[in-house]
């Protein structure tokens, strides 16, 4: 072994990280992994590592004139009140509000839409610096019990609690070693169906273990997690995952059986009879058992059942199964499949709520029960409906829309008018009236027309000279639509442009678009977000010595393949908590879970086309690479920092040019859900300190 002495960019003297002999053997190819120490994020010798690091990257962001006046103008857009869409239970309205600059949203209560908001649960109380998060909450069919969940650091594990709604104050249940579940009442109140791992042995590691062997277990409430009665569980699929709903009838339990992240899965259900007296022991009848689509249980009549699914129907479809003839043959068609995507369905005044993508941005449609047309719910422009709230006997919805420039506001629909209300509107010190969005159309590589929204100042000079940040993400089946964004606000405030590509690998356009992004053909991504950069140069919205490119997670994975690839058409790169090494992220924590859309280095025929991309193994020593920083947190336990740690040593070893290679490493966080505000808007401000030096943005444009 010996140590790598640390590079210079820009003057900057990096960290010595040692580097070390581990080779690994793929199918025949000898595969060196030098940084292999640095996934022990908890060594003494990581620890220093991730310090030296932090006092390089900080010491260099600090000395960057504009970063405080970026923090002061990030704080102050981000200081005005925020709204989630209301919900009722038991004749009383629940909403999330954050007055400002509270680090966690609080959870209200109010007995009308005009009554007097009260406290039901505050989590910045949890935790001194806020960076207890509350991670899923689910009340009683009454409204009387609240279960919640609250995770740590940004952690994906979850404790849960149970609090009374009149009273406000906590029972004595409390459960542990929960991910990746929600909780459903019985309709009793007795208690809920929840899923969750067997605790991790004595000495393991909680934060890079495996996750596997999930089960579904039922808790009544006042007892010990270790009376809870075990529902189901599969040690004969040590992999398959549970989520379970409670009917709205409250008859059936209906569990969604999933393998990882692949978007198809399995649905089971038991009849617990009669709600009030529900029997949790009931057998579970496996009702689609062919794991050949998506089903997502949207709603019943008695034993017929409302899926949406992409059975026989990339953009998605509407069917009603009948538990009692099962059968393929039987199923019946309620909303056909339309020319854009199906993105969500639900029950509200009983009728299908349908929120519609139309080249990536929404419509919000309305069909009666039988399938019928029932209309559709006007939008204020081009945006996102991202949130609706309402349950099947309710006679008024909610709707959270927003847009690049549109603020998110909550409407109240009355299906009894047909109208549509501003519940919730938000004041903020900006004007948008001297900005646009337009969205524009280019080709990638092999033809295919990509979807580009693009916000920036009315009469944008295209001169090449204007600093462009460009967002992207493709891939999970995730969409990425119009949203509100301070942090882009403040980019805007600066001079710059905000373009965000709508990437295969998503399901903008349905599961053929997810497809032609995952596996094997996972550089058609890489190649669409290149394409999006070279338009963006041909047509003058910048120059590559103007042009700064960012994302997280799948999205960290797409800026350091795409930097390795093109490094000469970029100024600047922001990798966030990115898959980095694509031939070892199967091996932590619920990374597993992404093989069906990645494939997996233990397969002789994935492993070319992973090792072919992956951001660590394709850093060529001796290239001019851009100006980078990447972020990660030291306590992500979805993609662990070591992914991170490994990639910014290796590029700080093979940068051949001025530019700069940090890494900043947040401490007490994860993976990006539930971060403090405080934290959110440190981040921000050292992401566009570092691009505002980079893209030579130190004097605003005339």
């Amino acid at each position: 072994m010996n140590a790598q002495s640390g590079g210079a960019g820009g003057g900057l003297t990096y960290p010595a990280t040692r580097t070390g002999d581990v080779v690994d053997d793929h199918h025949g190819t000898k595969v060196p992994d030098p940084y292999r120490w640095l996934e022990d994020v908890d060594a003494d010798e990581t620890r220093a590592w991730v310090e030296a690091q932090n006092r390089v990257t900080f010491a260099y962001l600090e000395q960057i004139p504009q970063r405080e006046a970026i923090r002061r103008r990030l704080t102050e857009l981000w200081d005005y009140p925020k709204y989630g869409s209301p919900f009722k239970k038991g004749g009383r309205y629940f909403f999330f509000k954050n007055s400002g600059l509270q680090n966690q949203s609080v959870l209200y209560m109010q007995d009308s839409l005009t009554g007097e908001p009260a406290v039901l649960l505050d989590p910045n109380t949890l935790s001194a610096d806020g960076t207890v998060a509350l991670s899923t909450l689910a009340l009683s069919d009454d409204g009387r019990l609240l279960v919640y969940g609250t995770s740590g650091s940004g952690s994906d594990w979850q404790e849960f609690r149970v609090r009374d709604v009149a009273t406000r104050s906590n029972h004595v249940d409390h459960l542990k070693w929960i991910k990746f579940s929600g909780a459903a009442w019985t309709h009793d109140g007795a208690g809920f169906f929840y899923s969750r791992y067997p605790e991790p042995a004595a000495g393991g590691d909680a934060l890079l273990a495996m996750n596997r062997d999930q089960k579904v277990y039922y808790h009544r409430i006042g007892t010990a997690q270790s009376a809870d009665r075990l529902i189901y569980e599969r040690p004969d699929h040590p992999d398959w995952g549970f989520s379970g709903d409670v009917s709205a009838d409250g008859r059936y339990v209906v569990y969604s059986v999933w393998l990882g992240t692949d978007r198809r899965n399995r649905v089971y259900y038991q009849d617990l009879g009669d709600p009030k007296r529900p029997r949790i022991e009931a057998p579970v009848v496996r009702l689609l058992d062919d794991f050949d689509a998506a089903y997502e249980f949207v709603g019943n009549d008695g034993p017929v059942f409302y899926f949406s699914t992409d059975q026989s129907a990339p953009r998605k479809r509407v069917i009603a199964v009948d538990t009692r003839r099962p059968e393929r043959a039987a199923w019946r068609e309620v909303i056909p499949q339309a020319g854009d995507v199906l993105e969500a369905v639900q029950i509200v005044n009983n009728t299908f709520v349908v929120r519609y993508l139309h080249d990536a941005h929404s419509q919000l449609k309305l069909f009666a029960l039988d399938g019928k047309p029932a209309g559709e719910v006007p939008l204020p422009t081009l945006g996102s409906v991202v949130q609706v709230s309402g349950e099947r006997r309710d006679t008024e919805m909610f709707y959270a829309f927003t847009s690049f420039l549109y603020p998110t506001t909550i409407f109240r629909h009355d299906f009894a008018t047909g109208r549509s209300s501003v519940f919730k509107a938000p004041e903020i010190a900006f004007d948008p009236s001297g900005y646009e969005t337009v969205q524009v159309f280019y080709e990638s590589r092999d033809g295919t027309r990509i979807p580009l929204f693009l916000t920036s100042k009315r009469g944008l000079q295209r001169d090449g000279g204007n600093p462009t940040y460009l967002y992207g993400y493709g891939g999970f089946n995730v969409n990425l639509t119009p949203g509100f964004s301070i942090g882009v606000l403040a980019w805007l405030e600066l001079g710059g442009v905000y373009a965000q590509p709508i990437l295969r690998g998503g399901a903008e356009y349905g599961e053929e678009w997810h497809q032609a992004g995952m596996l094997d053909r996972k550089q058609n991504v890489f190649d669409d977000f290149i394409a999006a950069a070279e338009y963006l140069i041909r047509e003058g919205y910048t120059s590559p010595a103007k042009l700064a490119i960012g994302g997280g997670s799948n999205g960290g994975l797409l800026v350091g393949a795409v930097l390795n690839q093109r490094p000469e058409l970029f100024a600047a790169a922001i990798p966030a908590v990115g898959v980095m090494d694509m031939l070892r992220f199967h091996k932590f924590t619920i990374g597993w879970a992404w093989v069906t859309e990645y494939g997996s280095a233990d397969s002789a025929a994935h492993f070319p086309f992973l090792y072919r991309y992956s951001p660590l193994h394709n850093l060529r020593p001796g290239t001019r690479y851009p100006a980078t920083l990447v972020t990660t947190a030291d306590h992500d336990d979805r993609v662990v920092p070591g992914h991170s740690f490994k990639y910014a040593a290796a590029l700080q070893a093979a940068q051949a040019g001025p530019a700069p290679v940090l890494i900043r490493i947040e401490t007490k966080a994860g993976h990006g859900a539930g971060k403090p505000t405080a934290k959110i808007i440190e981040e921000q401000t050292d992401r566009w300190a570092f691009l505002v030096r980079a893209l030579g943005m130190m004097q605003p444009r005339p």
